[in-house]
Parts: C-alpha cells; structure tokens; sequence
C-alpha cells in the first residue's frame, strides 16, 4: 500500500500510537514555508489546507470506532522552529480526535527507545519510519516480533505517563 500508516490505521481496532522524536521534518514543506512567512490557521480547523481534511477524515472514523489514537512527541528545548510550527498546528490534531501530549527530551533520557519514530497499531504491530539527516522519509518497515512490539510499548506508555497533555504544554521558545 503506498500509504502505510493510513493502512495501519484503518485495520486498528483499539489503539493506534505515534512516537515521534525528531526535531525536525520535511523542510521543503510548503506548509512549514507559508508558517514560517506568518500564516497562522488561529486554531481554526475551517481555515486548514485541503489536504488536511483527509487526515481529519480519518482520525474522525476511526475514533467513532472507538480506536484511541495517541501522540507523543519528544522534543529538545528550546524547541527548534519545525517543532515550534507543529505545535501552533497541533489544535487540528486534537480538533480531529487525536490525545497528544508533549515530553522535553531531559525528561526522557532514561527511556530506552526506539531508534526511530513509529505508529504502533493495537499493540501488536509496529510501523518504523526512518528518516534522511534532514527529515526526508527514506524508508519504511513493519515489525511484529513480540519483543519489538514490547520494547515500543514500554517505551510509548512511559513516555506517555511523563509528558504535558498538548493543552498544558508551555513550549520553551
């Protein structure tokens, strides 16, 4: 399938999970470029691009199923200016249904974690995605050995239990 997470996603049937850790992605991005020039969506998921009306699509279904979708974000602070833009973005996310919480990267040092950013679906099957030293998607790779799916979901829930809900969130500038 040529959209992974969404596959991952629509097949869930309890929880759907991302961990990402990066401080930086997609820098061509022409959404990040028009943030960066001052636009600002003023928490109004009307105003939002087209494309994302898809992604607010699905998490809408797939929270009406009853699948709880959560997202963990790891960040250095002071936030870099791509984490800044992603959480001015991040009431969509929650507008659409998603929990999102925020954990500063010295909170997390003694987490053992994953190498890299992933979506977990109901506990048993994970998705990596590994990115280029700039923030590119490069690859790819599903995962269901028990113990990487344990190690992931040691890992989420722990991260989980230490980070600010995105409405409490102070991000250091």
């Amino acid at each position: 399938m040529k959209y992974p997470v969404r596959e991952g996603i629509t097949k869930a049937q309890r929880s759907a999970v991302h961990l990402e850790m990066r401080d930086g992605y997609t820098p061509d991005d022409p959404e990040f470029a028009r943030w960066r020039a001052g636009h600002r969506y003023h928490n109004d998921p009307a105003n939002l691009p087209d494309w994302w009306g898809s992604w607010h699509d699905l998490v809408r279904e797939t929270t009406a199923r009853g699948v709880v979708m959560r997202r963990a974000r790891i960040v250095s602070e002071p936030l870099t200016e791509y984490i800044r833009y992603e959480h001015d973005m991040t009431f969509a996310n929650v507008a659409a249904g998603e929990l999102v919480r925020w954990l500063p990267r010295r909170r997390a040092a003694d987490i053992p974690l994953p190498g890299t950013d992933l979506w977990m679906f109901d506990g048993e099957a994970v998705l990596f995605t590994y990115f280029s030293g700039v923030g590119e998607v490069v690859d790819r790779e599903w995962r269901t050995e028990p113990e990487v799916v344990q190690l992931v979901s040691a890992a989420f829930e722990l991260a989980w239990q230490r980070a600010t809900p995105h409405e409490e969130y102070e991000p250091v500038k």
